[in-house]
């Protein structure tokens, strides 16, 4: 359950801060008659993204054993691809994520209603899809049977949309950067487990072979309905009778993906001495500029942003 939780916590966090951002740009901007077609294009997103997952969900139901079993496979590992370019993306790249939503918003403005509504739905319903493909796979490879798994993402999405309200109101503050960087990590151990469920899958699919090549087996010390058993399953993955293959694979995903990912620089470019004096200059100017309630939000969350990624941002307004 916990597992879920942190997939619903994460992925909706982003979807928060994207949301967050673009209503606090329309507000500070005095454009306040803009926010119902930015609200209708968040609206279609989630639909669009719960419609996505029912049909995973339930269209699965229809087909054979081994169908079932491939398409699981195939949307597991798909599923991890996206999710861990999700991961780096948003350390590479959310300090420039608010210029970049409010350079597509001032666009949508000019253009009309329909291309907010689009700005919109796009902005949301990336992050929707991707959310509902990792759901759906990680509840299948985690679920005993009850509704924890289900029950631990909606939790994970609440308590992210709590967080991006109070963000919002500037009521809470959190280092985001450390936020990111652990829940990430953690999110690539999670999708190492799905990786190797995906793979075993694929192997009673028979599109793979090793089936029957366990690489150990500890069911009679780790009981899968076990209380820690179920711990273990619920937050890792965790399989007492892997294969060869799945073990393999997890590995070889987990190990250089967790080093790379929790690597001082990572992919992003290194941090001159002269960019963080300059970003500090331009903080300490924002905040002399006494723009009222709408403005101080707006700043707020223009500082949550930049502190997600890999440093702070130099955008400026």
């Amino acid at each position: 359950m916990f597992g879920n939780y942190l997939i619903g916590l994460r992925e909706g966090l982003e979807a928060s801060l994207v949301v967050c951002i673009l209503i606090a740009y329309l507000v500070k901007t005095g454009r306040r008659e803009a926010l119902r077609p930015i609200w209708t294009g968040i609206g279609v997103a989630v639909g669009v993204a719960l419609a996505f997952g029912a049909g995973l969900e339930f269209g699965s139901q229809e087909l054979t054993f081994e169908a079932q079993e491939a398409l699981g496979g195939t949307l597991s590992i798909l599923a991890v691809g996206l999710v861990t370019w999700m991961v780096f993306w948003m350390r590479r790249t959310a300090r420039h994520l608010r210029a970049e939503l409010h350079g597509k918003l001032d666009a949508a403005l000019r253009t009309g209603t329909g291309a907010l509504v689009a700005t919109a739905f796009l902005a949301v319903g990336r992050e929707g899809l991707e959310t509902a493909l990792f759901v759906w796979a990680s509840v299948r490879a985690s679920s005993d049977g009850s509704h924890a798994p289900l029950t631990g993402v909606l939790l994970g999405l609440l308590t992210a949309v709590l967080l991006g309200w109070l963000f919002y109101r500037g009521a809470l503050k959190i280092n985001l950067a450390k936020f990111f960087t652990w829940t990430g990590g953690l999110l690539v151990v999670v999708a190492a487990g799905v990786l190797a469920y995906g793979v075993h899958d694929l192997q009673e699919a028979r599109f793979l072979g090793g089936l029957e090549t366990k690489a150990f087996d500890v069911s009679d010390t780790v009981p899968p309905d076990s209380w820690y058993g179920t711990l273990l399953k619920g937050v890792f993955n965790f399989q007492p009778d892997p294969t060869v293959l799945q073990v393999t694979v997890w590995a070889l995903y987990l190990v250089p993906t967790l080093a790379i990912f929790l690597a001082p620089v990572g992919f992003g470019r290194p941090v001159r001495v002269e960019e963080q004096k300059a970003d500090e200059k331009a903080e300490a100017g924002d905040g002399d500029r006494g723009d009222g309630g709408a403005g101080a939000d707006g700043e707020r969350l223009r500082d949550g942003a930049r502190r997600a990624g890999a440093r702070p941002g130099g955008d400026e307004d």
